[in-house]
């Protein structure tokens, strides 16, 4: 898998998380599958909002507006100053967040400096082996894996220590980040913990040790969710305890409690290791949200995407403007599913369901929008993951009666792609029969290539 893939699912994926478990937080255990006992598709998802904090469907919550807070910092003064970091989020907590920790508004706004508010709220017999370090560590420790295992630990543990002062809550950061790190190489999350144990503080390793060893269950806790020590315990658990993105989710915001920060943490880890093609495109569309104190931005999944390139290296990279294109009219091409290039799609009818396999540059005001990850190169090795994952949502859209308009920038290959693999199917026709029928009412269809052709013919081979 590329590995700007699992950058992008590492910090979307902890936002998705972070929005799916937001409605859920301090509910009872299995109420999330209680009320999603399959996977909801169509118009209304697991992103439903709602919750003791009236959460917007997708919206994300504290944990990831102190990450991007975290992530900003990094890359405009490039590499780690602590002092901005804290100042910023004073600037957050001062604006009132909807969403805050106690243990993290108490340091916040104690008035004392950056380099000693957490270790004095500690040394005033506080608690502070909380969970609040750990929820923004993504973009840090995507900044600094390439740096290597004890440079990304180091980072950890200084950044967990602004608001953190129990060095516990360091040494899970500290775990954290090589986790992620090592997943990020396609590596397993518990060879890294094995390797970075030895350097976990001596008085702590024993416990980060039963914590993180693969026969531990969230029943074996004993402190809630909301310490350190369950919730990145609960996030390794959860990813030997399933294949997918999807599953690993499910399963933890099904733990109730802290469910938004366990889910974030979660899935930073298996957005890492399943890629941004891993993470249901029915969730990944819909994630937003603003940062208080911070001006009127919200940020979408674009904006993520682009933040995570830029923090694994890409420093140069922009906001993605695309080419105007010739503006195909939308055309039917199967009953209910039509076609269209991007300035087509862009102003087509407001009552289609659009699914967009490009980069668009921003929403189109449609009402149901989704937006899958599909280059038209070389780079896609999970093309049969994203062909599931859009097929099944064009199938449970198109069930409820709506209009589909599939488009790419050109409408041509990733468009032909994803209407021939309906055709394959819904219809049950063969790759070549499928290739002849699109073609014959588009006649934009691109079959250039190769590794599409190949999945076309998977598909059909796979019934």
């Amino acid at each position: 898998m590329d590995r700007q893939h699992r950058v992008m699912g590492a910090l979307v994926g902890s936002a998705v998380g972070d929005a799916l478990g937001a409605p859920f937080e301090f509910g009872p255990p299995g109420a999330f599958s209680t009320r999603f006992p399959t996977a909801a598709r169509g118009t209304a998802t697991e992103m439903c909002g709602g919750g003791s904090l009236g959460w917007a469907p997708g919206e994300f919550t504290d944990d990831t507006q102190t990450a991007l807070l975290l992530a900003q910092s990094l890359l405009e003064r490039d590499g780690l100053d602590e002092a901005d970091v804290f100042a910023r989020f004073q600037r957050w907590a001062q604006a009132g967040p909807p969403d805050i920790g106690v243990q993290t508004s108490a340091v916040l706004g104690s008035g004392l400096p950056w380099d000693t508010a957490a270790a004095e709220h500690v040394r005033a017999g506080h608690r502070a082996a909380g969970n609040g370090s750990l929820m923004r560590a993504t973009p840090a420790a995507l900044f600094f894996a390439r740096a290597g295992q004890r440079v990304t630990m180091d980072a950890a543990r200084r950044i967990s220590a602004l608001t953190h002062g129990d060095p516990a809550a360091g040494e899970g950061c500290a775990l954290f980040h090589e986790v992620l790190r090592v997943l990020l190489e396609g590596g397993d999350a518990d060879d890294a913990v094995a390797g970075a144990l030895p350097l976990v503080a001596e008085e702590h390793r024993a416990k980060w040790a039963r914590v993180c060893d693969p026969g531990w269950r969230p029943e074996d806790a004993t402190e809630g969710n909301g310490a350190v020590w369950p919730t990145l315990g609960s996030a390794l658990w959860a990813l030997r305890s399933s294949t997918t993105f999807e599953g690993a989710l499910r399963l933890v915001v099904d733990l109730g409690g802290d469910t938004d920060t366990v889910a974030c943490v979660t899935g930073a880890l298996a957005g890492a290791r399943a890629g941004i093609t891993g993470i249901p495109v029915r969730w990944t569309s819909v994630v937003h949200g603003r940062v208080p104190g911070s001006g009127d931005r919200t940020w979408e999944l674009r904006d993520l995407q682009l933040l995570a390139a830029q923090l694994d290296g890409e420093r140069h990279l922009r906001p993605h403007e695309p080419a105007p294109t010739p503006g195909l009219p939308a055309t039917e091409v199967a009953p209910g599913v039509w076609a269209a290039d991007l300035d087509g799609a862009r102003r087509s009818d407001r009552d289609f369901a659009v699914v967009s396999l490009c980069r668009t540059g921003g929403r189109f005001g449609h009402e149901v929008q989704r937006f899958a990850y599909l280059t038209d190169d070389d780079s896609n090795t999970e093309l049969a993951t994203v062909l599931d994952d859009v097929l099944g949502d064009v199938a449970a859209l198109r069930a409820e009666g709506r209009r589909v308009l599939v488009h790419c920038h050109a409408g041509a290959s990733r468009t032909g792609l994803v209407l021939r693999a309906w055709l394959v199917r819904e219809e049950g026709l063969s790759a070549e029969e499928a290739t002849q029928r699109v073609a014959a009412v588009w006649p934009h269809l691109g079959t250039w290539n190769g590794r599409f052709s190949a999945a076309l013919e998977d598909l059909a081979r796979r019934g």
